[in-house]
């Protein structure tokens, strides 16, 4: 059965069985008529512009040749999260009432070795609601990573909405914080200064390449804070790419931690949230910071649903991807001469960073980005498509592999980029 046939089925067997009166049903007539004329309408239009394909090979209405590279947020949801989102059980969630968000947390929950956890919009609302409930004290400050993503790309959120102050530690080439700056960063009990009411970090470190923070640093640094009565969170968008690399539970990366934000639409695919995790009284508070935030989502289930997927499904596929990364940056390690290079030994996940010498190629980062995203029409195989990638600077690009990305893709990739250079 189609996808438009089967979402008439639904609407049906729903219109019937929820009403329980004929009466209600003969008048519902004429409404699912012309429901079932608005469905085939839709169906015509879809054989005109047709859906893009969750393949190797990503399409789209402007463009049926185009491989999207710029982040793993780009990837659309798996069939079976589709079918997930059309049959959730539902409730209202600010109620507590949605089944499948219920259940969503308390898998999520169990899998991070936490006591709760509560499903969020996105991750940049989830690192905002937990830093607001550690520093529930207006003007606070937080400890984090000078090239984190909280600081670098959430708009400031924490002092623009929370009045929280950030204060900024030397992040390593590694993602790692540097703990002697860190230590010295901890404000001493004076009048004079902010409160210290948490220390943040990154795993995966995006700016730092996808980089994985083991065990024993995680550990260190619970040390630190716990020997510093200072809660410690870990902003986890791609955690579960940390946990692939390392072949650990996710709970491992997670031990001495105090509350973790975790991306479900980051390489795993769901089309939208996060959920956040930590103590009972944690969450507690955090679903009153949620609220306020305009996070209190309604019969949240049909997000929840393939959210699920992602954290059962999804999570275990990953190392594929950073097979495919590594393949990418050795092969632009391999064009070094041309003017292009990465570094292979630090591709630890599925981030892949490149560095482009205008001086040697001819292209900078921008230009060569520009390029790679339109058609190449002298050539008819697969590297003549559109390569969709992210200029970082004059000289850094990025690239990062995810599911809807394949063997085939990269090659015809790194191809591209060779003739191009050339």
């Amino acid at each position: 059965m189609t996808w438009h046939g089967k979402l008439l089925a639904q609407f049906s067997r729903t219109w019937r069985y929820s009403s329980g009166a004929k009466a209600i049903h003969c008048r519902g007539h004429h409404t699912v008529s012309r429901l079932a004329a608005d469905i085939a309408r839709a169906a015509t239009s879809a054989h005109q512009y047709p859906r893009r394909q969750a393949m190797s090979s990503m399409t789209s209405p402007s463009s049926a040749r185009r491989v999207d590279l710029r982040s793993d947020t780009v990837t659309e949801p798996t069939e079976d999260m589709r079918q997930a989102m059309l049959s959730a059980p539902v409730g209202d969630d600010v109620y507590g009432d949605d089944p499948s968000v219920d259940k969503l947390q308390k898998t999520a929950a169990k899998m991070f070795g936490m006591e709760k956890a509560l499903f969020v919009p996105s991750g940049t609302m989830g690192n905002l609601i937990s830093l607001m409930v550690h520093g529930w004290q207006r003007g606070s400050e937080v400890l984090l990573g000078d090239r984190c993503h909280i600081l670098e790309y959430e708009q400031g959120g924490i002092a623009q909405v929370a009045g929280i102050h950030p204060r900024a530690v030397k992040t390593l080439a590694d993602g790692r914080l540097d703990l002697d700056d860190l230590r010295s960063k901890v404000r001493a009990d004076d009048v004079h200064y902010p409160v210290t009411s948490a220390i943040c970090l990154e795993n995966t470190h995006n700016l730092c390449g996808g980089r994985v923070l083991k065990p024993d640093f995680i550990a260190e640094t619970s040390k630190v804070a716990k020997s510093l009565g200072i809660p410690l969170h870990v902003d986890g968008a791609r955690i579960f790419n940390a946990a692939a690399a390392l072949h650990v539970p996710v709970s491992e990366l997670l031990v001495g931690v105090d509350s973790v934000s975790v991306c479900l639409s980051k390489g795993l695919a769901a089309p939208v949230g996060s959920v956040i995790a930590g103590s009972e009284e944690f969450i507690r508070k955090a679903i009153r910071v949620r609220k306020l935030l305009g996070g209190g989502l309604r019969q949240a289930g049909v997000l929840a649903a393939p959210g699920l997927i992602a954290l059962e499904v999804m999570s275990k596929r990953l190392h594929k991807d950073h097979i495919l990364a590594k393949h990418l940056s050795e092969g632009c390690h391999s064009m070094k001469e041309l003017g292009l290079d990465s570094n292979p030994e630090v591709t630890e996940t599925n981030i892949v960073f490149f560095t482009v010498d205008k001086a040697v190629c001819g292209y900078s980062a921008g230009e060569l980005v520009d390029i790679l995203d339109k058609e190449d029409p002298s050539v008819a195989d697969e590297s003549g498509k559109r390569f969709l990638l992210l200029a970082f600077s004059d000289t850094l690009i990025r690239a990062i592999v995810h599911y809807q990305i394949g063997p085939a893709d990269i090659e015809a990739f790194l191809v591209r980029l060779r003739r191009t250079l050339s």
